[in-house]
């Protein structure tokens, strides 16, 4: 079922791609993947990280509703304020951030789009965790492909219509519509009702999500950050065009890893939050390494294979610079899955600190080793030092999680 969705995503994803490479070019790619980093920015502010916390306590607490039910409530009390607080700054400082981010000052109604829509945003990703906690496989892929479909629609539309301007206020809009395909699919299901969202907020479970929140909020920061200043470098030394051609292959990126990324987020971190015996752990690891790692690097050596096709198929002769981003944007993305299934541990166990201080140091050192490459290497340094960044990071997951189960085998949690 989550191949279906998957198949729906990745479809759409490569039709969208196809229509904003030939009505808005390089440069116009380079801002859209800039405003989308502010979307996310703007969703961590809003508390959209509270996500992995709300479905791993679902998960948890699998055999206790009421438990769950207080998740839901205290987690939704705090997004709703969170979000109220960033939905008015990005309306009262619309323009300033049109000229700070996409250095144009004719684009402020965009981010007022956006601070509307960033409520039913915020809420639409707390139920998809609570779904995703329950285990609810066919209503999870359902609101996904629904999703899917929908954002193809909106950005396909706006975008054909008024061009950049339009694809900016698409893609802030069209998450919000989604909330209510969501909220009707997850009305149906017998475990759910209106009333378990709303209650007191729970002392204890602000701690637990105060955790995943912060976890989530320096993940939801840090990286968006780092690549909107990659971009402005890029642009800065290189030229608009070269940061777009960098966003291009990003993109591709996203869309051939969805398989892999949407699985571990669906199936995986529910999954770690249910063990609590070392050799299990060990057994899950292993489990996923061999399932996932195969197919990263299959797809990967597909992609290098077909790279012309692609650029001539997903964008225009306009791209045709990004083939020189391949090799290296590949690497990149084998040492990226394989640190990552490593790294979901850290969320599965609440190892907050030790999260947050390795993506603070790793967002911070993509950056610098973007400068010292690029200059070395021009537009390629870029990609090397994606991949030198990950290969560095999976080691240093390796070793914290080997850490980890010394000290499960120990306490026995």
């Amino acid at each position: 079922m989550n191949g279906i969705a998957v198949a729906v995503k990745v479809g759409a994803a490569m039709i969208l791609n196809k229509v904003l490479a030939v009505y808005v070019g390089p440069s116009g790619y380079a801002l859209i993947g800039q405003f989308q980093n502010a979307l996310a920015v703007a969703l961590s502010l809003g508390g959209g990280v509270m996500g992995p916390g709300v479905t791993k306590g679902t998960a948890q607490h699998f055999d206790n509703r009421a438990q769950q039910h207080t998740v839901w409530q205290t987690a939704i009390k705090l997004t709703l304020s969170a979000t109220l607080l960033a939905s008015i700054t990005f309306i009262v400082a619309n323009q300033w951030l049109s000229f700070k981010l996409l250095e144009r000052s004719d684009m402020g109604t965009v981010f007022i789009g956006l601070g509307l829509a960033l409520p039913a945003i915020a809420m639409n990703n707390l139920l998809l965790a609570i779904i995703n906690g329950k285990k609810d496989v066919a209503t999870y892929v359902s609101a996904n492909i629904i999703g899917s479909l929908l954002s193809l629609l909106v950005v396909g539309v706006l975008t054909s219509v008024w061009g950049l301007y339009g694809a900016l206020l698409a893609i802030a809009i069209s998450p919000a519509a989604l909330l209510l395909a969501t909220g009707a699919l997850v009305s149906r299901r017998e475990w759910f009702k209106v009333t378990f969202l709303w209650g007191k907020v729970d002392r204890t479970t602000v701690r637990e999500l105060s955790g995943f929140g912060l976890m989530g909020l320096t993940s939801a920061i840090m990286s968006p950050l780092a690549y909107m200043f990659i971009r402005n470098y890029l642009s800065a030394t290189l030229g608009l065009n070269a940061a777009g051609y960098w966003q291009a292959s990003w993109k591709i990126s996203e869309i051939y890893l969805m398989l892999v990324t949407l699985t571990l987020s669906m199936y995986y971190l529910p999954r770690l939050a249910e063990i609590k015996v070392r050799a299990e752990l060990g057994k899950e690891i292993v489990k996923v390494y061999s399932l996932v790692l195969p197919l990263v690097v299959i797809g990967a050596i597909t992609m290098y294979l077909l790279r012309d096709f692609v650029i001539a198929h997903l964008f225009s002769r306009d791209f045709a610079p990004m083939r020189d981003l391949f090799l290296w944007q590949l690497i990149g993305d084998v040492m990226k899955i394989g640190s990552w299934i490593l790294s979901y541990i850290m969320l599965g166990r609440a190892m907050v600190r030790t999260f947050i201080l390795t993506e603070v140091l790793f967002s911070l050192s993509f950056y610098g080793l973007t400068v010292v490459f690029v200059s070395i290497y021009g537009l390629q340094g870029v990609a090397m030092a994606y991949a030198g960044n990950y290969l560095v990071y999976w080691i240093m997951m390796a070793l914290l999680v080997k850490n980890e189960m010394k000290k499960m085998e120990t306490t026995h949690v």
